[in-house]
């Protein structure tokens, strides 16, 4: 692996990193908390998710909405390329706020995956897409006149973890993590090293090093 480059380019952080070593490096910068410890599950895809968050934050209703759906096609309009569609219920199961036809609507846009700390249907139309989405689990309910979004591009909190607009979320089979903006440049310069350090490890071990000498010798496990 060569020395890291001046910037770290999301398809560099989809080749060479994971979720494990970021939380790594962002533990190196004083953030501790930056793994959501709620049980969201890779429904759809294993593949591995590195964006930037789209948010929306979305709350429980319980009457005839005059205008279903109104902020969400709003959201799901405005995505980009690279952005990962963040869904903030406060956990709530009262519906499936996620689906194939907004899948393929954000797909257009160029969002690579979808974050919901609630409940997606279509999960097998959606796996046939390919397309990243964890949450919660599943329901056969629409959200129509059960949840809507009320608030967009603000942050939002998810299994106590602040996601703002922007932010470089990155999700594989580990789980998920977050980087604030203000720390990035310094976390993936970071986490390079400490896979170019792993690597170096990895290769003394598998040589007949003893864990105790490699630590001692590198300094990372």
């Amino acid at each position: 692996m060569s020395a890291a480059p001046q910037q770290i380019s999301l398809q560099l952080i989809r080749e060479h990193m994971y979720s494990a070593v970021i939380c790594d490096a962002l533990d190196s910068v004083g953030l501790k908390n930056q793994s959501p410890r709620i049980p969201l599950q890779q429904l759809t895809s294993t593949n591995m998710l590195v964006g930037r968050c789209r948010t929306t934050l979305w709350a429980d209703m319980f009457h005839v909405d005059p205008k279903p759906y109104e902020l969400e096609l709003q959201a799901v309009d405005s995505c980009q390329p690279d952005d990962v569609f963040i869904a903030a219920t406060g956990n709530s199961m009262r519906s499936a706020i996620w689906g194939e036809l907004l899948t393929t609507a954000v797909m257009n846009g160029g969002c690579v995956g979808a974050i919901l700390d609630g409940a997606v249907r279509d999960v097998q139309k959606i796996r046939e897409l390919d397309f990243p989405v964890l949450a919660l689990g599943t329901s056969p309910y629409d959200s129509k006149d059960r949840q809507r979004v009320i608030d967009c591009n603000i942050p939002v909190e998810i299994g106590g973890v602040l996601f703002s607009p922007g932010d470089l979320v990155i999700a594989d089979i580990d789980g998920l993590v977050v980087v604030p903006q203000n720390v990035e440049e310094e976390v993936l310069q970071l986490a390079w090293k400490k896979v170019h350090d792993e690597n170096m490890v990895r290769d003394a071990i598998r040589g007949g090093m003893k864990a105790t000498t490699a630590f001692e010798t590198f300094g990372v496990l």
